[in-house]
Formats: structure tokens, C-alpha cells, sequence
């Protein structure tokens, strides 16, 4: 996924391991040219955690997000000068089955605002089998931070991946 702008204040050492992807990102909150800059940073962590996600996959080491143990801080969000310290934590586990890994995985958020979950689950539904094998997708409860970001997270099995788990 591409960014508005470079963010330049992202850690160049994003962290994968086959059990954890931890990210930061230090810069700005908003600025009107690209809007919510500190929020996009749950986009790279997305792209991140799909493209290790899928490695893993192809390793044979079938894994998936665990959504309960995921981490997200926000120090400095909201305290009027326009400058954030956004850290996520998103652990993997491993699972037994090819068709109980996950493959694909992406955020529905709000920056100060509630997310709607509504729109993003009738989108995978329009797409259907493009985007998702069967009806599985996965979605987090709703995880908040004390300043204010609120981020639902999704998973699925990524059709190009596992074509041949459709439906379980």
C-alpha cells in the first residue's frame, strides 16, 4: 500500500519474526496536504503482517494473528502538538492446519472517530472470492487506545494462497 507522503520518522527496523511483527512510528498526527499521517501507519503494519503472514505460509509454518494479544499505543496523540509515538504489537501463533492459518490481513480504523466495520465487511462482500476464499473473514473486537485510536483488525485466506481451503 502506498503512502500519501514519506514518512521518514518510521523506524527503518520494523521487527518480523514467525511470531511477532512490532513496528513504531514517530511523526506527525495530521497534516491538511495528507490527512491523517500517524493513522496510516496501521496501512504499512497491514502490508507488513500480510506479506510475513504469507511467507510464513509458504514455509509450511501455517500461522495467524492472534487478535486478543495485539498491542497499540499512542503516546502523545491528541495533546495539541501535532506529534505522535504510534507502537504496534501484532503477534502471530502458529496453527496445526494449513486451512486454520490466515493469510491476508488489513485494518478497519478511526483516528479519533469510531470505525465502520459495517461498510468494510459489505466491501469484502462485494468482492467476494476475489478477495477472501469462502466466508471467512475474521475480525478483532474493537481495540482502543487510551488517546483515541479505535482499530478493528481482519483476517482471511488469501485466494491466491489457499485456493484449496474454500470453505473451511
Amino acid at each position: 500500500m502506498e503512502i500519501k507522503k514519506p514518512m521518514k520518522e518510521i523506524s527503518d527496523s520494523i521487527l518480523q519474526t514467525d511470531s511477532l511483527c512490532f513496528g513504531i512510528y514517530k511523526g506527525p498526527e495530521f497534516d491538511k496536504e495528507h490527512g491523517d499521517i500517524g493513522h496510516q501507519y496501521s496501512n504499512v503494519m497491514s502490508k507488513v503482517v500480510g506479506n510475513q503472514l504469507k511467507k510464513l505460509y509458504s514455509e509450511g509454518k501455517f500461522s495467524k494473528v492472534d487478535f486478543d494479544n495485539i498491542v497499540m499505543t499512542t503516546r502523545g496523540m491528541n495533546d495539541g502538538d501535532n506529534y505522535v509515538v504510534y507502537e504496534l504489537s501484532i503477534p502471530l501463533i502458529r496453527v496445526q492446519n494449513k486451512c486454520d492459518a490466515t493469510t491476508a490481513f488489513d485494518h478497519c480504523g478511526g483516528w479519533g472517530h469510531a470505525p465502520d466495520i459495517e461498510k468494510r465487511k459489505a466491501g469484502f462482500e462485494e468482492r467476494g472470492k476475489l478477495v477472501m476464499v469462502g466466508d471467512d473473514l475474521y475480525i478483532s473486537d474493537l481495540k482502543k487506545t487510551k488517546e483515541g485510536l479505535q482499530e478493528y483488525w481482519l483476517q482471511w485466506k488469501h485466494i491466491d494462497y489457499q485456493n484449496e481451503c474454500a470453505n473451511n
